[in-house]
């Protein structure tokens, strides 16, 4: 997660630890780069079908499902979250999709 999960350049995931399972927790440590601000991301997770489903409840109650569909050579990855009240969903979506191409960006260099 520190190697993809970020929504900008100027922003890095500093820490992150992962237990993937039903009833197993995360946590990732989100920073400016400068240093100006930062925030953790935790939750725990309710649902893992590998290769298909994983959906968690984060720490302020809020729920995110992803969902996995395989189209062949390719995976087509389908993530919906509710949204928090601080920033606008529109911003909330184009960081979400934005980790997700980090992601993409990432697997396909391996």
């Amino acid at each position: 997660m520190v190697k993809w999960s970020f929504a900008s350049d100027d922003w890095h995931t500093t820490k992150a630890e992962n237990d993937l399972r039903v009833a197993g927790t995360f946590s990732s440590r989100m920073e400016a780069k400068d240093g100006s601000f930062g925030f953790d991301f935790e939750g725990v997770y309710d649902e893992v079908e590998t290769n298909k489903l994983i959906a968690y409840t984060l720490g302020d109650g809020r729920t995110v499902k992803i969902k996995f569909t395989d189209t062949g050579n390719e995976t087509h990855i389908a993530e919906t979250f509710e949204a928090e009240t601080v920033n606008s969903e529109e911003l909330q979506r184009e960081g979400w999709q934005a980790i997700l191409d980090n992601f993409k960006k990432y697997t396909e260099s391996l």
